[in-house]
């Protein structure tokens, strides 16, 4: 616990209200330091290991098509959905997500580049990228600015005034899940505004020409062509490719939103954007993010999102160097009492959903 004495307004109502300003510029030294050492280290075994997953990664994809090429077979059906599901995986959270993030790009290498990347999603970058990486990451649990808070659809914090549509949300949620990547495609389009009337008639327009364009190019590729590919397994193909597609959006659904929503991570007003600091920052992410546990393999499954407190506090970060951060930013939490919000899936998973049916209803 700091022992600086206080000279801000504290509020009584967040887990960091008893920070002074001294405290919030002392954190944001303590991890712009944090950033800069580990920029300041970065070279060939970062770079080998995101080429090593990106290996990986279309050497699973390879393997899981051509097994379905037999996928009559329920052995090779079995097996080729189940690694093409860990291939879809793979580059979408470890690859897809954090190249985008531009965490590679002082490899300088134009393969492997922010400005270049196409993931294998329904979502086009380029709008994930504003969504996302700017909207998202600039504004991270602020009601009414980002719009990751409920995806437009949940209500998942009390301070999200209540609606009867909410009622029959843990459907939604569900639907979601399982449709996730349609969900992250329209999420740049900003519903809200569409339902007041607000957004950009045309923008909205070029923006789903373009959703319509990625959804065409992924469809053609995974229930058209590969499923030709395998001839009279056409339709066995297809339901590979459809399950190893739902397989991938159900995990990052569920990856992400205990991320966001679990146990006590905070969500804050607009008013808090009001001359917000950068120590201040760093404490919106810390209180508004949660960490999931588990080892290696669980941890690159997640794109190392399982360290959504270290990727929302240095979000251009290469991924690998999250859990070598974890501890110190750990540390930092102790020092000055904050919270670090942490937990197994299962509890994360459970803790989520619970808000999911507790807020579907009315809240004092």
């Amino acid at each position: 616990m700091t022992t600086n004495v206080n000279t801000a307004t504290p509020d009584t109502g967040s887990a960091t209200g008893h920070l002074t300003d001294a405290d919030h510029e002392a954190i944001a030294r303590e991890l712009d330091a944090l950033g800069a050492e580990i920029a300041a280290d970065l070279g060939e075994r970062d770079a080998a290991y995101i080429r090593r997953v990106i290996r990986w990664q279309r050497g699973l994809e390879i393997g899981g098509r051509a097994m379905l090429l037999a996928s009559s077979l329920p052995p090779a059906w079995i097996a080729g959905t189940a690694t093409l599901a860990v291939a879809k995986i793979l580059e979408n959270m470890e690859i897809g997500h954090n190249v985008m993030h531009g965490q590679w790009d002082w490899m300088r290498d134009p393969k492997i580049h922010s400005t270049t990347w196409e993931w294998d999603n329904v979502s086009p970058a380029e709008q994930w990228k504003h969504s996302h990486n700017f909207v998202h990451h600039t504004f991270t649990n602020v009601l009414g600015k980002d719009n990751d808070v409920g995806y437009g659809i949940l209500r998942v914090t009390p301070e999200q005034k209540w609606h009867w549509a909410y009622v029959p949300q843990p459907l939604y949620n569900l639907l979601l899940a399982m449709f996730f990547e349609y969900g992250v495609a329209v999420h740049d389009l900003e519903i809200d505004k569409i339902r007041e009337g607000t957004n950009d008639p045309e923008e909205t327009r070029r923006k789903l020409r373009a959703i319509g364009r990625k959804i065409r190019r992924q469809w053609g590729k995974d229930y058209l062509a590969f499923p030709l590919l395998s001839g009279p397994q056409f339709l066995s193909t297809l339901a590979a490719n459809f399950t190893a597609n739902v397989v991938r959006n159900v995990w990052a659904h569920s990856i992400i939103f205990c991320g966001h929503f679990p146990g006590d991570v905070e969500v804050f007003e607009e008013d808090r954007l009001d001359g917000e600091s950068r120590g201040e920052w760093y404490v919106r992410q810390l209180a508004g993010s949660a960490n999931i546990t588990g080892g290696r393999f669980f941890h690159l499954m997640t794109g190392n999102l399982s360290h959504q407190i270290e990727h929302h506090l240095f979000p251009d970060m290469p991924s690998n160097r999250y859990a070598e951060i974890a501890p110190r930013v750990r540390e930092l939490c102790e020092k000055y009492d904050l919270p670090y919000h942490s937990g197994s899936l299962s509890r994360q998973v459970t803790s989520t959903w619970k808000k999911i049916f507790r807020y579907a209803l009315p809240t004092r």
